[in-house]
């Protein structure tokens, strides 16, 4: 048996008419029987979407010691091996097995993506079976199958309507539209956006109202859920800039490591007439003492710790890595509905004949003012408004509650915001609705576009209630109300130019009309309402930007990073709420059809001045992302639809929405927003950039500080000198002070300038031209002060194991002092914040100079070292040669800062 829709994409259902389809698909509007289900089961198999292959997890996890720097490391533990020090081999064996569970972890998570968007499916389905309802399991949908849709249902799989009853379905997860869309049974154009297929019911969305039936055209992979699912498998995932400035750092150093380490062990045995054995030996020193073992440990603990800060600013990381990278983004690709906006429908003006009204609030709450010129009014100023809110009430079927300080709506949004606007007019809800009894009802439907209803009260009083789309209820009105009950006659091209103002700043416009009938009146039809309605007002409605979503994105200007929307929404709309955020060039919008229309080239070239994008789809969204990284820029993209996944997993960092996000979005996702606010997204950045900047400050204090200690033993090798410290001591000042001192520069708070500066080259290398030059001159300033006190020393006739005790203490004393030097990287060291340092700072100094009493002044340490007691004033002029190489370093900075 072929596939029923092998002859036609998806993409065609909804052009054709309703019947074709039926027919196209072989079926009947009383559903198909049994058997023919069954059979068509075991050519299409079950409504879910595939599992893929997985990878093994030990072959994961021994994939992650696939990487030079571990490689590194390995060697690194080999030769301690060999020199006999086990402890600081099998700390390096830990650092190597936590970095690769880590990423084993890490990795693993990855893969939920999938899994999460298998399970948005419908468990339970309505269908006709052989002219017959029955509820079956959604895996057992078939195409062809005739499903019943309700309020409250999770669509089970894609379906083309063919009747419909005020059906409403909540399509954001795919279109990030937050209002409920409207269904209908005709077809559309074949271009048409998704969120523009009224006709159609897509797997995974959610029906907020009325009812409907269709045939399912496709199940599983073929769904539109399905097709997303296969785009998330394709798609790569961008290493990140800290891994591969890593890679690259890594390779150099170990090039450079084995090319010194060759030359010393050629030159000392040819030259130098050194013994093989004794070179063999003091390479492995060498080796050791440059390779910074402890780096990638200090570097976990700074991402962690970053991790943290990121926590405190309702941020979780689900990916180590990415902190440093939203650190340097230099776009952010955001959703507007629930990241820029409130995902929450609000009353934003009402006008009347006489007035154009403001309105103030937040959400659904029934609270705020409605101003006029600025200034707060109230109903008794301005009966009109107290008449509006009254059909606000008794002309709708939604419902508020307050639940845990938070005001939710059951029922549409839209209906929703009307009640809060009576709230805010000053009326009891509920005192409207016990007021006036509902005697008739005419439901809301696509094809008339209002609602209608008849009511009654206490006092034999009754009145029609009407409000729909302004061009319609314009059509049935004849009067207009001018206030204090007095009405004139309708003046329809006023009316008219008033909808356009309010539709153009983004606002949705219903009106609102009545009509007084007499009180035996108990059923309402269409002719009551068609003519001879008197309009009260109308009302703009919106998805309001978040208040502090403003200044977020001026801080993220300031900061050189550009946000640009990208949303499912109409054009129209995205404009508006482009404007009051104040992003750039809010009146240059393309749409996905412009996009459609573009090739890649094309795309690349435009969205460089385009920052606002409407009517997308995830294909466009992934295009955006990658247009935008062909011109190596850093990308970040929030989002919290399923649609929002594929191009959350391509962007440099994915951000999804906590509260309101799918769990397809989340799992895509490197960082998840907690609390949904797009201005938590500028604290992660200046987290982010200060993660980034201790960590360079890690690298900048580490790699001097082993290169200067590899070149004591080079500089004495080539020279045919006495080592002035000895191997075994050299990897003892590796182990106290690599890791505790590096730990404490991960805990250093954020600089003053950090969110003026603009974001750093998507490829800019760790080691740059002036972390190099700070290699060198440092390096040369530790060997200068360890050969100087080892000299002065030898001219004191101090014995050979004294000299080289001072000449060590003196390298970890500059060490510290390089520590207070580093603290900041972008300024003067000489501040009170700096000099007082943090209580880690201080921690770990407490913690490296009691060791090294212990080494310097315990038998048993002393013995193990060859180390022997020093004196308190040589003590005093150790302290001297650090405060010397401090003053050094500090005048060098300055001396550069001024001539840049």
């Amino acid at each position: 048996m072929q596939r029923l829709a092998a002859s036609r994409t998806k993409r065609e259902w909804h052009e054709m008419a309703s019947e074709d389809v039926i027919d196209a698909m072989n079926s009947h509007k009383n559903g198909l029987s049994s058997h023919e289900a069954a059979k068509r089961l075991s050519v299409y198999g079950p409504n879910r979407l595939p599992e893929l292959p997985k990878t093994h997890p030990l072959y994961r996890f021994l994939k992650q010691f696939h990487n030079i720097l571990i490689y590194v490391l390995l060697g690194s533990a080999t030769m301690t091996a060999m020199l006999g020090h086990v402890a600081d081999t099998f700390v390096i064996l830990a650092v190597v097995i936590v970095n690769a569970a880590i990423g084993f972890i890490q990795e693993g998570k990855a893969e939920q993506a999938m899994h999460a968007i298998r399970h948005m499916l419908a468990l339970k389905a309505s269908v006709l079976r052989e002219g017959g309802r029955h509820t079956v399991e959604g895996e057992k949908l078939v195409p062809g199958d005739i499903v019943l849709l309700e309020a409250g249902d999770k669509v089970p799989a894609d379906l083309r309507l063919f009747q419909v009853n005020s059906l409403q379905i909540q399509e954001a997860i795919l279109t990030g539209e937050s209002v409920a869309v409207k269904k209908d049974t005709r077809a559309v154009a074949m271009n048409s956006a998704l969120g523009d297929r009224v006709c159609m019911a897509y797997s995974g969305t959610l029906v907020t109202s009325g009812l409907g039936w269709g045939v399912v055209v496709a199940t599983g992979a073929d769904t539109e859920i399905g097709r997303i699912s296969g785009m998330l498998s394709t798609i790569e995932t961008l290493t990140t800039p800290l891994i591969r400035q890593m890679n690259v750092f890594a390779r150099w150093l170990t090039a450079l490591i084995l090319l010194i380490a060759a030359v010393v062990l050629v030159y000392g045995y040819f030259v130098g007439n050194f013994s093989f054995s004794y070179m063999l030996m003091a390479v492995v020193g060498l080796s050791v003492a440059a390779i910074p073992e402890g780096l990638p440990a200090v570097l976990t603990i700074t991402l962690a710790v970053g991790v943290q800060a990121m926590a405190r600013r309702n941020v979780i990381v689900r990916r180590l890595p990415a902190i440093e990278t939203l650190g340097a983004v230099s776009v952010i690709c955001t959703d507007k509905t629930g990241t820029l906006t409130c995902n929450e429908m609000m009353a934003a003006s009402v006008v009347t004949q006489a007035h154009a009204f403001s309105v103030d609030g937040m959400g659904y709450e029934p609270k705020g003012d409605i101003r006029l010129n600025a200034r707060a009014v109230s109903k008794n100023e301005h009966a009109i408004l107290d008449e509006l809110g009254r059909v606000a009430v008794l002309c709708n079927d939604a419902s508020l509650h307050h639940h845990d300080g938070v005001w939710v709506v059951v029922g549409d949004p839209m209906e929703g915001a009307l009640l809060a606007l009576t709230g805010k007019i000053g009326m009891d809800i509920q005192e409207e609705l016990s007021g006036w009894m509902r005697t008739d009802v005419i439901p809301f439907d696509a094809k008339h576009r209002f609602m209608a209803t008849l009511n009654h009260d206490h006092e034999n009083h009754a009145f029609i209630a009407v409000k729909g789309a302004p061009e319609q209820i314009f059509l049935m009105c004849s009067q207009q109300r001018t206030g204090a009950g007095k009405s004139e006659a309708f003046n329809a091209s006023d009316w008219h130019q008033q909808a356009e103002d309010i539709a153009a700043q983004g606002q949705r416009v219903l009106a609102f009309a009545v009509k007084s009938v007499p009180p035996d009146h108990t059923v309402l039809e269409f002719t009551d309402v068609k003519q001879d309605l008197t309009l009260i007002g109308v009302v703009g409605l919106i998805d309001p930007p978040r208040p502090e979503v403003i200044d977020a994105i001026a801080e993220c200007q300031t900061a050189g990073i550009r946000v640009k929307m990208i949303t499912g929404d109409h054009k129209g709309t995205a404009a508006a709420i482009a404007k009051q955020l104040h992003l750039q060039n809010p009146d240059k919008v393309l749409t996905g059809a412009d996009l459609n229309a573009m090739d890649d080239d094309a795309l690349a070239a435009a969205v460089i001045d385009t920052d606002i994008f409407a009517r997308t789809s995830p294909e466009d969204k992934l295009r955006l992302v990658m247009a935008l990284q062909s011109h190596g820029m850093t990308i970040a993209m929030t989002g919290d639809g399923v649609n929002d996944a594929p191009a959350l997993k391509r962007a440099d960092a994915g951000i999804a929405m906590g509260l309101k996000g799918s769990e397809a979005a989340k799992e895509a996702a490197d960082l998840v927003l907690v609390d949904d606010n797009f201005a938590s997204i500028v604290a992660a950045v200046r987290e982010g950039r200060t993660v980034y900047d201790n960590i360079k400050k890690v690298i900048s204090w580490t790699m001097p500080t082993s290169v200067g200690e590899a070149l004591t033993i080079v500089v004495a090798l080539l020279f045919g000198m006495t080592l002035p410290i000895t191997p075994i001591q050299i990897l003892w000042v590796n182990l106290i002070t690599a890791i505790t001192l590096g730990i404490a520069l991960a805990f250093e708070p954020t600089e003053a300038n950090t969110m003026s500066r603009p974001p750093r080259p998507r490829h800019e290398p760790l080691l740059n031209g002036e972390l190099a030059w700070r290699i060198v001159f440092v390096s040369v300033l530790l060997l200068a002060g360890v050969f100087g006190m080892y000299a002065y020393a030898v001219d004191q006739a101090y014995s050979i194991e004294l000299a080289r005790t001072m000449a060590l203490n003196a390298l970890v004393v500059m060490e510290i002092f390089h520590l207070f030097f580093i603290r900041n990287i972008y300024g003067t060291s000489l501040k009170w914040e700096l000099v007082a340092g943090t209580q880690v700072v201080w921690l770990t100094i407490l913690c490296v100079t009691l060791a090294q009493f212990a080494m310097t002044y315990l038998s048993p340490l002393q013995m193990l070292f060859g180390t022997v007691a020093i004196s308190f004033w040589d003590g005093v002029i150790i302290v001297v040669v650090g405060c010397v190489f401090f003053a050094i370093l500090e005048i060098e900075k300055q001396l550069r800062l001024h001539l840049r």
